[in-house]
């Protein structure tokens, strides 16, 4: 999406005047440009500070080649570069077409004859790659863009020579872990066979709107490429057994490009006879409206409260809902950040873009929900999260037991309450597997046997495998926690002493936050926590996470004050510890907003501390009373009081959009909001809201009772959970 150039853009770079931004990240920035003749490109240029790496310029240089290796016929042309300039930058053919991702997510997935054809085409441009002894590594839906001729391939950022290991540390896993091989995913040598796997998931993508190894965490997503079979629902079925081949772990049970296209397609018509009719407006509808750019820069930033006041008015400014999504090479998957575009010729003078009431209010649509399913036990927060966690179309609710429920329809599919051999309330999905960390049934002495973390079947809830055994441990205790489980560790609360059945905490219980790995079962390190009373009746985590080596934890004390501990992940030391002034605790068991570099926490402001000390990076100006943020992106969006969902720089801090044409006063903060594709959504006093993430005004609006919301992102639901039970949305 594009957006005006800063006021600290440059004016030009090489022969070409910049006209927007198309998206800026850690690395450079990409911009819309053109030459003094009138020929638009896709500009990308390499922060001035970074180019001062030699590694990095090595990088750069080697993707300007790459990009000049594919061609013009697969790949964005390449119209000049200057990788030796203080800002190295890169000129390429302006394509008129739209990212495979996006045109998905707008218009829906391709038929199989789309796919197919789609394929055969990306295999005669990794062949092109490939000939040259030059490997992609990172392909996927938002580095494909579609045009009428065929697909382009774009970003080579870490392309590099087949066999070529200088510039890749031993070891690390480099790419995008959704759509990785196996072998690329643990550090080892991606060759063409690796590209192969990733184009598969790339075709799994167009069919489905979904990869073939779901969605979630970095690690989580890393474990199921090396160890979980593809999930191949709703392929073609003729095409299922093709694809299957080339998601095999075993890099020589692939077939090559070569091969791939044979048994996709015959090479018969042009491309665009085998896109559908939506999809082709779609790119005729680009290539009218790449003339209707305007340039446009943003001023300097001002001083003092009018600024803040002038960056929110800004941010509600009227947006257009017919954006030109520009699909400039290297740009697709750049997230640009929401700032109003303006734009001149049609429909310029309707402004907000959004269906309006006579009067100018935005007009909702008022939606019912999908299905309601009633708890068997009510659900207390009081003792841990109770958050709903879908594997394989089933949903699984912890509470006083575990029970689940289809995602297709809200039946119940099994009840755990009540079973003794199957009692547990701590369970936790990650990786494709359920976990759960066992509580066993109260006896008369107090005295049970060791707490074990285990594996269950979704399907059944029933026990596949005991992973680790805590020894000396009391299974009775309710005060054990499951905190998370990365792809070998799992970091757990265990608790030793008899079960006194008063307080919560037992009197002379004593606990401990200990990490074992899951496959060797072996303790790994334990760590004291602070002796409880026994009328105490909190845990000691609200939320966990593990981010870059670190363990990110938001602790309670005895006298239900919170502090963010970072501990060693490797060695369970602290790292830091300080004070998180919050009202309401409880709406922190919905998780922790955390890139590698800072965790990101709502408030009276939204702040991003660093992870390395704790250190605040930046606060937003403006107090708001914000809830818990979720972010995506770099981009964090929170609800906050009196101002609605707003939307956040997480690199900067600064204010990128906010909620316009519609009553925030009973704004819910007690959660996150949950992002679909299309909405966020979160609660405002008796509604559930889905606010546009383009326009930024509300579009849809359901009657809810939930107390707090989740995204189930495979089953495509948004999930409200009060004490009584669960409701489905559908997440759009």
């Amino acid at each position: 999406m594009p957006t005006p150039l800063t006021h600290d853009d440059p004016v030009a770079l090489g022969p070409y005047r910049l006209i927007a931004r198309l998206g800026s990240g850690g690395m450079g920035t990409v911009y819309v440009a053109r030459s003094a003749g009138g020929r638009t490109v896709a500009l990308k240029t390499m922060h001035a500070a970074i180019a001062t790496d030699p590694a990095a310029r090595t990088r750069f240089r080697l993707e300007v080649d790459a990009a000049r290796v594919i061609g013009d016929r697969f790949g964005a042309g390449v119209m000049d570069a200057d990788p030796l300039s203080e800002t190295p930058w890169l000129a390429t053919e302006y394509v008129l077409g739209p990212p495979l991702d996006a045109a998905v997510e707008t218009r829906g997935t391709l038929p199989e004859q789309s796919v197919r054809a789609l394929g055969a085409a990306l295999c005669s441009a990794l062949g092109q790659l490939h000939r040259s002894d030059v490997v992609h590594r990172d392909l996927k839906p938002s580095n494909i863009l579609l045009t009428a001729y065929g697909p382009k391939v774009i970003d080579f950022g870490i392309a590099r020579a087949i066999g070529d290991e200088r510039l890749t540390r031993a070891g690390a896993a480099v790419g995008t872990p959704a759509f990785m091989s196996p072998e690329q995913a643990t550090g080892q040598e991606h060759d063409a066979a690796g590209d192969v796997f990733a184009l598969a998931g790339v075709l799994v993508y167009a069919a489905t709107g979904r990869g073939p190894f779901g969605n979630g965490q970095a690690a989580d997503l890393l474990y199921r490429v090396r160890y979980a079979d593809a999930d191949l629902t709703g392929v073609p079925v003729a095409l299922a057994p093709v694809l299957a081949q080339c998601l095999a772990k075993d890099p020589g049970q692939r077939p090559t490009t070569a091969q791939l296209a044979a048994q996709l397609h015959d090479g018969g018509g042009e491309f665009a006879d085998h896109l559908p009719h939506e999809l082709l407006a779609e790119i005729g509808r680009r290539a009218a409206d790449v003339w209707r750019l305007v340039p446009q820069r943003l001023p300097a930033p001002a001083a003092g409260p009018e600024a803040a006041a002038a960056t929110a008015a800004a941010a509600r400014r009227p947006s257009r809902r017919r954006f030109l999504v520009v699909g400039g090479a290297l740009a697709a998957g750049a997230a640009a950040g929401g700032s109003a575009w303006w734009w001149q010729g049609r429909d310029a003078a309707r402004g907000g873009g959004g269906t309006t009431e006579k009067g100018g209010a935005p007009r909702t649509r008022n939606m019912k929900p999908l299905w309601t399913y009633t708890f068997s036990a009510v659900l207390s927060d009081e003792m841990g999260s109770v958050a709903p966690q879908s594997l394989g179309g089933i949903i699984v609710v912890a509470g006083a037991g575990a029970e689940a429920v289809s995602a297709t329809n809200g039946v119940g599919v099994w009840d755990g309450n009540g079973r003794s051999e199957e009692r547990s309330w701590q369970t936790l999905v990650t990786g494709g597997r359920l976990y759960r960390l066992w509580i066993g049934e109260e006896t008369d002495d107090g005295i049970g046997s060791a707490v074990r973390l285990q594996i269950l079947d979704p399907k059944n809830g029933k026990t596949i495998k005991t992973l680790v055994r805590f020894a000396g441990t009391n299974d009775e205790l309710p005060t054990h926690q499951l905190l998370c489980v990365t792809d070998r560790v799992a970091y757990v609360v265990v608790g030793k002493g008899k079960y006194d059945q008063g307080g919560t905490f037992s009197a002379g219980e004593t606990d401990t936050l200990s990490a074992a790995d899951i496959e060797t079962g072996k303790l790994l390190w334990s760590k004291p926590l602070p002796v409880r009373f026994d009328t105490s009746s909190r845990l000691y985590f609200l939320a966990a996470k593990t981010v870059g080596g670190r363990l990110v934890t938001l602790q309670q004390s005895e006298d239900g004050t919170v502090h963010i501990v970072v501990w060693a992940a490797s060695t369970g030391a602290v790292l830091w510890k300080q004070p998180y002034d919050i009202d309401d605790p409880n709406i922190l068991r919905c998780g922790i907003a955390a890139d590698s570099e800072h965790l990101y926490l709502g408030g009276s402001r939204l702040s991003a501390l660093r992870l390395s000390d704790g250190t605040v990076t930046w606060k937003t100006s403006t107090e708001y009373a914000y809830g818990p943020p979720v972010l995506r992106a770099g981009t964090l969006y929170a609800v906050g009081g009196d101002a609605g969902l707003t939307a956040v720089d997480a690199r900067s801090g600064k204010t990128l959009w906010a909620e316009r044409g519609g009553e925030v006063s009973e704004a819910s903060t007690s959660g996150p909001p949950v992002l679909g594709t299309r909405y966020a959504y979160y609660k405002n006093g008796s509604l559930l809201r889905a606010v546009s993430l383009t326009d930024h005004t509300t579009a849809l609006t359901y009657q809810t009772s939930g107390k707090q919301f989740y995204a189930d992102s495979d089953a495509k639901l948004v999930l409200a959970v009060d004490g009584a039970g669960m409701t489905a949305y559908p997440l759009q």
